[in-house]
């Protein structure tokens, strides 16, 4: 278990996202509890990071090579890139770039029963994603192979679902989306060239490709550098196709993939149709219920229940935080009604949502506090 600071920095960071609608899925709630963010920043930079801001957090620095910087995206950005993957249980996941693994091991979360693959050009930063998955035990549940990601992985397709980390431009996407299922496969990507690209869902519906498009975002490039050898750097794509015999069978397998596809955003299609995992019966909305269920399954996962004390400081932690969290809705309502900081015509909405969060957490404390008698 994390240590109480960090783990009620979490707590505070949860709530937030779910009480500004960023986090929707339950699964998705339960795997930020369970998979802890320390784990996958090496312990030299530790000193450098917040854990748990709503802010990107640096994983990896050549100090010879200070443009090399890496970083962990923003939970909030985490939580748009796996919502709108759609995720089965069962789906096997393709991720490109591999932002030291936490993604990966929060996507295992909601696909347990799936493969996923990470590609990662840089085999230092591939290194240390390979060190931080067998440390959370997952016994080869992800793969981490050092290869171009702009290719994919054709040979092990199709693919339910494919995550793009890192800003990749709209020609680039062509292949990737040839290795998608065709039954309703799901791309999701940062599409955009220089500073600003935009969030992109993409549906495969048949030989039909259906995209929409959400908030503008700013990623650094996808990594595409490919260690051939120890000498020989490749940085392109193109340049490293022209090497011709040293990867054969993906070119051969890729080359079945000719000419742009075209993506159809102006169709209202997927506004329209509500796919898996939401179109099942068994809901993953977060509510005051199942915020309690994930916290009673992490306490399962993460400590041992049957040790009393290790149980009632946990839920001391949490208590505290949510009457934390409860003195800030109350100052936010505070300063809604008196000093007018919402447009006055979205104040009685705004204030109707904070008093819906504010029964929830009242609930799940009440809940909680009974289970600390």
């Amino acid at each position: 278990m994390e240590n109480r600071r960090l783990f009620r920095s979490k707590i505070h960071l949860l709530f937030s996202l779910h009480f500004n609608g960023y986090l929707r899925d339950i699964r998705l709630f339960k795997a930020f509890l369970d998979v802890p963010l320390k784990d996958f920043i090496p312990n030299e930079i530790q000193n450098q990071v917040r854990f748990y801001d709503d802010a990107p957090v640096l994983f990896y620095l050549d100090k010879e090579n200070p443009a090399s910087l890496r970083t962990i995206s923003a939970p909030h950005m985490i939580s748009i890139m796996l919502q709108e993957l759609l995720l089965n249980e069962n789906d096997d996941l393709l991720i490109l770039g591999a932002k030291s693994g936490y993604i990966a091991v929060l996507a295992h979360k909601l696909a347990p029963k799936g493969k996923i693959v990470i590609l990662e050009a840089n085999s230092k930063i591939a290194k240390i994603t390979s060190e931080n998955l067998n440390n959370q035990n997952l016994n080869g549940e992800i793969e981490v192979i050092v290869k171009n990601p702009l290719e994919g992985l054709p040979e092990l397709s199709p693919w339910q679902k494919i995550l793009v980390t890192g800003a990749i431009k709209q020609e680039r996407i062509s292949p990737l989306l040839q290795q998608l299922i065709s039954a309703e496969g799901v791309l999701f990507a940062p599409i955009g060239e220089n500073y600003l690209q935009t969030y992109t869902q993409i549906i495969r519906f048949g030989d039909e490709f259906y995209g929409k498009k959400f908030l503008k975002v700013r990623f650094t490039p996808l990594i595409t550098q490919i260690e051939l050898d120890e000498l020989k750097l490749i940085t392109d794509i193109d340049e490293f196709e022209a090497f011709g015999d040293i990867h054969k069978k993906d070119k051969t397998e890729s080359a079945n993939f000719k000419g742009n596809i075209t993506v159809n955003y102006t169709s209202n299609i997927l506004d329209e149709v509500r796919l898996e995992p939401h179109s099942k019966t068994q809901s993953y909305e977060i509510n005051d219920k199942t915020i309690y269920d994930a916290i009673k399954e992490h306490m399962q996962y993460a400590i041992n229940t049957k040790n009393k004390k290790e149980s009632r400081e946990y839920l001391e932690i949490i208590n505290n935080s949510l009457e934390e969290i409860k003195k800030l809705i109350d100052k936010l309502k505070k300063d809604i009604k008196e000093k007018g900081i919402v447009d006055p015509r979205l104040a009685d909405k705004k204030i109707k949502l904070i008093e819906k969060y504010q029964l929830e957490i009242k609930s799940v404390q009440s809940k909680l506090k009974k289970d600390l008698v």
